[in-house]
C-alpha cells in the first residue's frame, strides 16, 4: 500500500535502537491519537460519519505510523485550498494524476515543484491524519507523497487512492454494524 515515489516498495528506514528514535515515536503515537480525536470531534454529527470515522481511526493510525513525521508542511492556497500537482506520464502523456505533496520542512516545501515564493500559496504545517483523511474529501487526488527526509526531494513515500479506500473500505466491513458491504468510502 506504501510504496515509494519511484515505485520501490518503501517502508521507512529508521536507526534501530536510538533512545531518541523510540522516545520520537511514543511522543508520535500520542500526537496521532490527539490528531484521530480532533478528527472524530469534527465528524458531522448525523448519526453516520461519526460512526464511520471511528471505524476507520485505525486504520488512519496504522499508515501515519509508517510515517516518520507527525505533522508536514502542505501547500495550500489563500483561502484553504489544498494545491495539488497534475503529473503525466512521458510514455503516455494521456494519463494524468493528481498529486498533493507533504513535505517535512517548510524549507523542503518552498524547494518544492511548487514554491512558496508563489504569494497566493502558503506551506502550512498538517497533522499526516489529516493530509491522510484528506484523501476522502478531495475526490480527483489521486496519491498523497510524503517526503520523509529533510532536502531530499528525490525519493517519497506514496499513498495511492485505489489502496487507500481498500483498506478503509475493508475496516468499515469488519466494523460493527458495517456487515452488510453496502457502506462505501470515497
Amino acid at each position: 500500500m506504501i510504496t515509494s515515489a519511484d515505485g520501490a516498495n518503501g517502508t521507512p528506514t529508521q536507526q534501530s535502537g536510538s533512545p531518541a528514535w523510540v522516545e520520537e515515536r511514543i511522543q508520535a503515537m500520542d500526537t496521532l491519537d490527539q490528531q484521530i480525536q480532533v478528527l472524530l470531534e469534527g465528524a458531522p454529527n448525523d448519526g453516520v460519519t461519526g460512526t464511520a470515522m471511528t471505524a476507520i481511526a485505525p486504520t488512519l493510525k496504522a499508515i501515519a505510523e509508517r510515517l516518520q513525521h507527525s505533522e508536514y508542511y502542505v501547500l495550500q492556497t489563500l483561502d484553504q485550498g489544498w494545491v495539488m500537482t497534475t503529473l503525466s506520464n512521458r510514455r503516455e502523456p494521456n494519463v494524468r494524476r493528481n498529486i498533493i505533496y507533504a513535505y517535512p520542512t517548510l524549507a523542503d516545501a518552498g524547494a518544492g515543484p511548487q514554491s512558496v515564493k508563489d504569494p497566493q500559496l502558503m506551506a502550512i504545517p498538517t497533522p499526516v491524519t489529516h493530509i491522510l483523511f484528506q484523501m476522502l474529501a478531495l475526490k480527483s487526488l489521486d496519491s498523497l507523497i510524503f517526503f520523509e527526509t529533510p532536502g531530499n526531494l528525490k525519493q517519497g513515500v506514496e499513498i495511492r487512492r485505489p489502496e487507500f479506500q481498500a483498506l478503509l473500505q475493508a475496516q468499515l466491513k469488519e466494523a460493527q454494524g458495517y456487515s452488510d458491504g453496502d457502506v462505501a468510502i470515497g
